[in-house]
């Protein structure tokens, strides 16, 4: 599991005076930074180096977050397949969970425009990072 913690910027807040739903967006994907690097270790956002596209998100919002407090972001893996992996984030809040979200990536060649399959050494990198939900 990827673990990092946020500090809300006054920027991140709304008219009610809550963390804005989409800075979860922008949150969840600043977590998956570490996981990108496995696919692109230098993080060259370049046409033919990128490796990865995501093709789904979803955000469930449990609670309210503030300005002040610090937010834990978990991530880990909670499915790969031949292709794809599935990454699940939780925003901690104050000990309580006040959101979470999947992101559906797939491993794909921008030169080509088509899906590749998971080298067997990222599958394993992946793998250091799965959580069976089910047993959580």
């Amino acid at each position: 599991m990827l673990n990092i913690v946020v500090t809300p910027r006054f920027g991140d807040t709304d008219g009610l005076r809550h963390i804005n739903n989409i800075t979860l967006a922008e949150w969840f994907e600043l977590a998956r930074n570490p996981l990108y690097r496995f696919f692109t270790p230098d993080l060259d956002l370049s046409y033919e180096k990128w490796k990865l596209i995501m093709v789904r998100t979803e955000f469930d919002f449990l609670g309210q977050m503030y300005y002040g407090c610090d937010v834990h972001i978990k991530t880990y893996i909670s499915k790969i397949g031949n292709t794809s992996f599935v990454t699940a984030h939780e925003a901690w809040q104050n000990g309580h969970l006040r959101a979470q979200g999947k992101a559906v990536l797939v491993h794909f060649d921008f030169m080509e425009q088509k899906s590749k399959f998971i080298p067997d050494s990222i599958r394993k990198m992946l793998m250091e990072h799965l959580v069976d939900e089910e047993k959580e």
